[in-house]
């Protein structure tokens, strides 16, 4: 169907690839009824042969349904069945870290009886909260057990704080490009979302301090260290800076340290963000730094704050289970020994990475992150949204630089995990290289990008 469009066929597999984003993200409900093609063409700016085949390639795609008299209307593909080695380029999800295995072992085969354990825990296991404390004080931020509560994970904290310290018509600060479910469960609050940017270079400090100054906002969300998409490291200054803005005008600071303890060879290390200011909630989590599956995380933050979190917990969960907190007190006994055997991982596959990306992609820019999950790659044309689109035939799934952006930007951007296993990234890489050649074969539309919003 895209013979002799030229440049539109690179724009047609764009736009259906970022209405397949908005579809999979709950923007485009299912059951919504699309703009007619002239009308979409116009309000986009594009031909109405680009919208009619990016249509066509959603109809065959499974995500739109059409009939004659009733419009296109949203649907979803029925899963695919039986495809073959797969690759998975959308989550920067690590295996186990090396040694848990042994170590649940241990804790199963030695397990208390585990029934005199609360069933309904607010709060968490006393012996995890007073060694995640100690934790804390050890690295320059002196923490009592009462002022950690422990969560099902670093997402359920983020989504627990943002639901009781927000309210609708609140503003909330977070960065640009960001980490996507904490943004969609700020939105969630109907909270009015404001947004400083960041860079693999870092932040614009003074942009943000102006921002924090003049909006006021209620919360402002932040990742410092190893930001996740792009990599970036705050350096200790400007935390104190930004510390001090956000206490001249009664923001509170949450701070997400869930990457923090990913460093690969970063030489310095700043300790917790805390340090820098009163009234600062810390997130943190184990399910980056030793296995997606052990979902433990936890809130650092006032006593006062605490009970108040407690309060609100009931509404979405009743507590952490005991099992899964039991072996977290096991895994920070050993920490430093797990966490050193993540960097060597991480080490390694960046290595592999920058390496077949060199090779294969050489005309994009793959930064050297020097700790984090991933690599925030810039493309030389927005075109991400259209790679994601194509690969997805081949079996792999990618996330695009919209993505993480609040406003449907950053479409030169890719998060490229370094946590999938060397020969699933040569195959994903030379997948990339492909698309990317086809891209690269049917010419890349000049002028305005075809959005959707």
């Amino acid at each position: 169907m895209a013979g002799g469009l030229g440049a539109e066929a690179v724009a047609y597999q764009e736009l259906a690839g970022r209405i397949r984003i908005l579809i999979a993200d709950g923007r485009i409900p299912v059951g919504t009824r699309l703009p007619a093609e002239r009308e979409l063409a116009v309000a986009l700016g594009r031909s109405r042969t680009t919208v009619v085949a990016a249509y066509q390639a959603l109809r065959e795609s499974g995500h739109l349904l059409s009939r004659r008299g009733s419009g296109s209307r949203v649907t979803l593909p029925r899963a695919a069945v039986g495809r073959a080695r797969r690759v998975n380029f959308a989550g920067a999800v690590a295996p186990p870290v090396d040694g848990l295995r042994d170590l649940i072992t241990q804790v199963t085969s030695a397990l208390p009886d585990i029934t005199t354990f609360p069933g309904f825990d607010l709060v968490g296991n006393d012996e995890l909260r007073a060694a995640i404390a100690d934790r804390y004080s050890r690295r320059g931020l002196p923490t009592s057990p009462e002022q950690v509560m422990i969560t099902t994970g670093g997402q359920h904290a983020i989504a627990l704080t943002a639901s009781a310290l927000l309210r609708r018509g609140d503003v909330a600060l977070v960065e640009s490009p960001t980490y996507p479910h904490a943004h969609e469960a700020i939105q969630r609050t109907g909270a009015r979302v404001v947004a400083s940017p960041v860079t693999v270079s870092g932040w614009d400090v003074p942009h943000l301090v102006a921002t924090i100054l003049q909006t006021r906002p209620a919360v402002a969300y932040l990742i410092p260290d190893f930001h996740n998409p792009t990599g970036a490291s705050m350096a200790p200054e400007d935390r104190a800076r930004i510390a001090h803005a956000a206490r001249t005008v009664g923001t509170t600071l949450v701070i997400d340290e869930a990457t923090a303890d990913l460093r690969i060879d970063r030489r310095w290390d700043d300790g917790p963000f805390a340090r820098h200011g009163t009234g600062v909630i810390t997130l943190g989590s184990l399910s980056k730094s030793i296995w997606s599956g052990l979902r433990i995380g936890w809130i650092r933050a006032d006593e006062a704050v605490i009970r108040r979190f407690v309060q609100a917990r009931p509404v979405g969960d009743l507590g952490t289970p005991p099992l899964e907190q039991l072996i977290a007190v096991r895994v920070l006994q050993d920490f430093d020994g797990l966490i050193g055997e993540r960097r060597r991982m991480l080490r390694d596959r960046r290595a592999v990475l920058s390496t077949l990306l060199a090779q294969e992609l050489p005309a994009w820019s793959a930064p050297w992150p020097d700790g984090g999950m991933a690599m925030w790659v810039q493309l030389p044309h927005p075109v991400s949204s259209a790679l994601a689109s194509m690969v997805r035939a081949d079996g792999m799934s990618l996330t695009p630089g919209p993505k993480f952006s609040i406003d449907g930007s950053l479409d030169r951007f890719l998060r490229l995990p370094l946590t999938t296993s060397p020969e699933e990234m040569t195959r994903g890489v030379q997948v990339l290289a492909q698309a990317w050649a086809n891209v690269r074969g049917a010419g890349v539309p000049s002028g305005r990008s075809a959005l959707v919003r």
